[in-house]
């Protein structure tokens, strides 16, 4: 195993330890959570409380988007396994300052049971939260609420948690996070599996050489696995599925995330933005602001996906409102 750990049975919790230490103008964890990763400026007055979360081992998502004109909290579960009921519940208690909450994650089963149990505890105490579950993985499902969630949750998250801090009510940011995930499409090719700590060993076999477009940021099954291509070939073959699915159209203007799973680097990710561009143009689909490197990783996945979000007025403002979190900082 390639990994820099400890005992493989606390990498959660020294991961979070050395985070909240490196980010401590940001971040803290709750003192009654370690599970919890909270804004140090949270509760915050006349706002609605933002809580994202889900598996940890998808660094920066979640945990590193928590900070100002960001998400207020981030739960943290085991590697690619849902926290439990009562760190969501404690996250509510967190950060809401009379407003109301907004619980966004993946749609996957784990995160859904376990969110909707902390959304009920939280009700108990008289306090609203809603959900928004993110369905931006083209190739999971025919059926759109049954996708899964992938990279493009970072767009999602970040509409709605500009609208929050605009002041908001939970409703107003319920459909700017809902409107996000309408428009936002998402897909990945991996070549090879991640790494889990604890075994040592990978979540699947992959021979070298290979490459498997539309799996998943677990290791789901994707369109087909064949030998490794051209970078031009894979986008091309990713951005057809993606541009179909919405469909994006002439005209268009979409925010662009050519995202790394995690040990695919820079280099590789810019070749692939280049040929992501190229498309665009020539079908007449304008850029109006992009993103490119790990924001939704697979701990070590050799990989990419490409997420684009189809944007008007309201979206571009909502992209463009000024963060400032570890690992996004808009001005």
């Amino acid at each position: 195993m390639r990994r820099l750990v400890n005992n493989p049975y606390d990498v959660v919790e020294e991961m979070l330890e050395g985070y909240t230490k490196a980010f401590p103008n940001h971040v803290k964890l709750l003192e009654d959570d370690g599970r919890v990763v909270v804004s140090v400026k949270s509760p915050i007055e006349n706002k609605v409380g933002i809580i994202i979360g889900g598996g940890s081992g998808h660094e920066p998502l979640f945990l590193g988007y928590v900070g100002e004109g960001f998400a207020d909290a981030a739960v943290v579960g085991n590697i690619n396994t849902s926290p439990s009921p009562e760190p969501c519940y404690n996250a509510v208690k967190a950060v809401d300052a009379g407003k109301g909450c907004l619980y966004m994650y993946g749609n996957y089963a784990g995160d859904v049971m376990n969110f909707d149990m902390g959304a009920e505890m939280a009700a108990d105490d008289g306090i609203r939260v809603e959900t928004v579950l993110i369905t931006d993985d083209v190739y999971s499902s025919e059926n759109i609420p049954d996708r899964r969630g992938v990279a493009g949750d970072f767009f999602v998250f970040k509409a709605a948690a500009a609208k929050a801090a605009m002041g908001a009510d939970l409703d107003e940011v319920k459909a700017a996070a809902l409107k996000a995930n309408d428009n936002t499409r998402s897909m990945g090719v991996a070549l090879s599996s991640s790494t889990l700590p604890v075994t040592g060993k990978t979540i699947f076999e992959m021979e070298d050489g290979d490459m498997e477009v539309g799996m998943g940021i677990h290791g789901e099954p994707g369109v087909r696995r064949t030998k490794l291509a051209p970078a031009d070939e894979v986008v091309d073959e990713i951005m057809k599925y993606v541009i179909a699915d919405l469909p994006f159209e002439s005209g268009d203007e979409v925010a662009i995330l050519v995202n790394s799973l995690g040990a695919t680097p820079l280099m590789d990710l810019h070749i692939c933005f280049r040929k992501a561009a190229q498309i665009l143009e020539e079908k007449g689909i304008n850029i109006y602001k992009s993103f490119v490197g790990p924001y939704a990783t697979s701990m070590d996945m050799a990989g990419m996906s490409i997420t684009l979000m189809k944007v008007d007025d309201e979206l571009k403002a909502l992209v463009d409102y000024p963060c400032d979190t570890p690992y996004c900082v808009i001005k």
